[in-house]
């Protein structure tokens, strides 16, 4: 009767709230209790409307049980099976988080069977409306056997190192990699971000000397318009071509493209470092601006190579005086924000206590930027000068020297 859909609806929606509720208080059994009711009630449900209760049983059982059962993988696994029966619509899914789990405990062994398993599966229509789902397993399946070459491949060297031949390891090698090579490569020339998948995939060839197949799959991963803007892409292609001695005209392009997407990146310091290098001051110009965009960011404040880069630089262009309008196009647009940000009293505070270099390189930046008055400089020149180092003798020389050039930049 209608009444009772009512009811049924309204008793199922709450208890999956009680469900809810123990799992974000952490109460694993009362959740497993209430999971059981909800089970049962479904079982009783005689409404001819679709509920779609099994990836509700998946999800929330999986996580119940992952709590409750510390590592049972035997129950685990008796659990999964019922659910691959249940939820043929979300098989592959299902088939992959077990792997996953099985990983967790490692049982590499059964996990890769478990993926070998699910990639043979067929059932009907399914089997293409899960197409990426298998895709997916696929590659996983390829990462495992990548993973099994490595721990060949170092077996191995071990015996090439100690004279040693073994055919049967050097075989069993070989085997692992052309399985590997399959699926990694299938699945990396799908758009999407496969980092994972690429690194080792790199790996594979490298080892066996095709560097110019791992240039190309690295380019197209980076360059190719139809993957997503990924900065790592662009990391490991700078990478490879580091490892094996490209121009430095290359390692800037890729870098210079790395700075457009994460200013923030730690290998701006790599990048400010050769442009740095440059005969052409358009690419010294450009250095000034990587640095002072790095320091920007709230994880590079205390990084000391950073502060000494952009003190380097500052102070080379103060002595030569030439390019200000360097630093000052640069100070413009922080000049209202900068000196809260990093060269307060607190921080010159902090930063003398804690690491003297960094508050050395730091004082004298703000000493150029903002002039021998800075509350920041005036304490960490007296702590040094009070402490008796040459150093901060000199640095508070160079900047009451050089004033003139702070009201320059200052406009």
């Amino acid at each position: 009767s209608h009444p009772h859909k009512l009811d049924f609806r309204k008793s199922k929606d709450m208890c999956l709230g009680y469900i809810q509720d123990a799992l974000l208080q952490k109460q694993w059994k009362r959740a497993a209790e209430f999971l059981t009711f909800y089970i049962e009630s479904l079982e009783k449900d005689f409404s001819t409307e679709y509920m779609g209760p099994s990836e509700i049983i998946w999800r929330l059982g999986t996580e119940i049980l992952c709590h409750c059962l510390h590592n049972d993988v035997k129950e685990f696994n008796s659990f999964i099976e019922q659910m691959k029966t249940l939820g043929v619509k979300r098989y592959l899914k299902i088939c992959l988080e077990h792997a996953f789990h099985l990983l967790c405990n490692g049982q590499i062994d059964e996990a890769y069977q478990s993926l070998s398993s699910a990639e043979s599966w067929r059932f009907g229509e399914q089997t293409t409306a899960q197409d990426k789902e298998l895709k997916l397993i696929q590659a996983y399946r390829g990462l495992l056997d990548y993973y099994n070459w490595s721990k060949q491949k170092n077996v191995f060297l071990e015996y090439d190192k100690d004279g040693f031949e073994d055919l049967s390891v050097e075989q069993e090698m070989h085997n692992s990699f052309r399985k590997a090579a399959v699926s990694l490569k299938e699945i990396i020339q799908i758009p999407g971000v496969w980092d994972q998948f690429v690194q080792c995939y790199i790996d594979l060839l490298e080892f066996y000397g095709d560097h110019e197949e791992a240039r190309q799959v690295l380019n197209e991963y980076a360059y190719n318009s139809k993957f997503p803007a990924n900065p790592n892409a662009h990391v490991y292609l700078y990478q490879f071509l580091k490892r094996h001695g490209e121009p430095k005209k290359s390692l800037i392009s890729v870098l210079k493209i790395l700075h457009d997407i994460v200013p923030s990146h730690e290998l701006m310091i790599d990048f400010h470092a050769m442009l740095q290098k440059s005969k052409k001051r358009k690419k010294r110009r450009l250095g000034l601006e990587v640095i002072f965009a790095a320091l920007d960011y709230a994880g590079w404040k205390e990084n000391v190579k950073a502060w000494s880069c952009l003190a380097r630089q500052v102070k080379q262009i103060i002595i030569s005086e030439k390019h200000l309008d360097w630093i000052k196009q640069e100070w413009n647009s922080r000049k209202d924000w900068w000196p809260a940000f990093h060269f307060s009293r607190y921080l010159a505070k902090q930063n003398w206590q804690e690491n003297e270099s960094l508050a050395y390189e730091k004082a004298l930046v703000a000493g150029i930027l903002l002039g021998k008055d800075c509350k920041y400089f005036k304490y960490v020149s007296r702590q040094g000068c009070k402490d008796q180092k040459k150093k901060f003798r000199m640095l508070k020389k160079f900047v009451n020297k050089h004033g003139p050039v702070y009201l320059r930049i200052s406009g």
